[in-house]
């Protein structure tokens, strides 16, 4: 009952009327424009969009507004590049079944759980039954407003290692195992779910079978045949890999993306770091997953505060590295939507506001292969902007005081002025 009222409270904010909102010309005014990580900051600026791309970015008192175009009032306000948000899933009873979820039930869940938090951009890392692809193909045929999404399809499990956390909802779905024996079952499948449209594959080179120490590593030769999949077609490999013996399965096959830190190995020391370093991994640290799967779980604040010192070690290393880091949340698989306390981890790991930014921004959109068009705010790209009320520069959870999104021109989430 509570959640159905929260999902009722947040369409409410969505003050955008009823169907799918169409590309506008806009000019967005006066706001604190910042055009990338690096780039230098526009105190005052203005951002034209025509056509759902941007036709001029710059200083305010340079740029002429053309006559009977949208105009956003910006003062006050840090106008970004839009999110990515580069490990989620479908699997809440509202999104793991997108086919058959009336149109404002799913708008409203993805709101919810995305684009309220700014995100334009999001990278399924493994759900079940195709959910992603029809996600996708019900936000790119205009019945619901949401993120452009990527997604991997169904993971890859070690024979015999299913993970104990989702083995009920398999059998709840109704699911295939989604374990592969062999590389030759591995390589079979791999090219099957690329050919059908995946964006990528994610392997669990250590599957948790029971508590955080009973971990069941992926053969090598099983995970090198999915990566080796991945890179024919063009397309990254995400890892799981839970512990050292996972880091080190994934080194072994070749993986482009660790999916989370692994705290429960300790501290990484400078040789592990400069390995990963070395195969030009990036890193997705998902630090707000570990403190909610503790704390739901009952555990010690002594136990909390050592896992996380030892991720934000592992994120602080890699990153004074030079190493490659990725925003993500792990939503719904947690169902902590509100994105400040992973900003202040990120922070804690010793990134400033410009180095987070770049994680949403930025580094995924090279990563995975769109930053022609995506990841800044620059005449002629694609115009993903999110509209912050404050400062991420003065106060990092400013990152996530979202006051309106746009996604190629159309407006995803406008937050009532009242009450913010």
């Amino acid at each position: 009952m509570m959640r159905s009222a929260r999902r009722w409270w947040l369409a409410c904010l969505l003050c955008i009327g009823g169907g799918v909102a169409h590309a506008q010309d806009i000019a967005i005014v006066g706001a604190r424009v910042v055009p990338s990580p690096e780039a230098e900051v526009i105190a005052s600026g203005t951002v034209v969009v025509r056509d759902g791309r941007v036709v001029a970015v710059g200083p305010s008192d340079g740029i002429d507004v053309p006559d009977g175009i949208t105009t956003i009032d910006g003062r006050g306000t840090t106008l970004l590049a839009g999110f990515w948000n580069s490990h989620v899933h479908f699997l809440a009873p509202e999104t793991r079944a997108p086919a058959s979820v009336p149109a404002d039930a799913l708008e409203s869940a993805l709101a919810s759980m995305l684009t309220r938090w700014g995100f334009t951009t999001v990278f399924d890392i493994s759900s079940i039954g195709g959910a992603a692809a029809a996600m996708r193909a019900r936000i790119e045929a205009g019945e619901v407003r949401g993120p452009d999404i990527l997604y991997v399809d169904t993971p890859f499990f070690p024979e015999g290692g299913t993970p104990s956390y989702v083995r009920d909802l398999f059998d709840e779905m109704q699911a295939p195992s989604a374990e592969v024996a062999t590389a030759d079952e591995a390589r079979t499948r791999a090219d099957a779910q690329l050919a059908a449209g995946a964006d990528g594959v994610k392997l669990f080179a250590g599957a948790i079978l029971g508590g955080a120490l009973d971990v069941l590593p992926m053969d090598v030769d099983v995970a090198r045949a999915i990566v080796e999949a991945a890179h024919r077609a063009g397309k990254p490999a995400f890892a799981h890999p839970t512990n050292v013996a996972g880091l080190e399965v994934s080194l072994a096959a070749g993986v482009d993306i660790l999916a989370h830190t692994t705290p429960v190995s300790g501290p990484w020391d400078e040789a592990m770091v400069q390995r990963l370093r070395a195969a030009n991994m990036a890193l997705t640290p998902t630090l707000t997953l570990f403190d909610h799967e503790l704390r739901r779980e009952g555990a010690p604040q002594e136990v909390i505060d050592r896992f996380l010192e030892a991720a934000t070690q592992q994120v602080r290393a890699y990153h004074a590295a030079g190493g490659d880091i990725l925003f993500g949340t792990d939503v719904d698989f947690i169902q902590q939507y509100d994105t400040r306390l992973e900003f202040e981890l990120l922070r804690a790991s010793g990134l400033d506001w410009r180095a987070i930014l770049a994680t949403l921004t930025t580094t995924p959109a090279r990563r995975f292969g769109q930053d022609d068009r995506k990841g800044r705010i620059a005449e002629g790209l694609q115009a993903d902007l999110v509209l912050l009320e404050g400062d991420p520069a003065d106060d990092v959870a400013a990152f996530a005081r979202v006051r309106q999104v746009l996604r190629a021109g159309r407006m995803l989430y406008r937050a009532r002025d009242e009450g913010r």
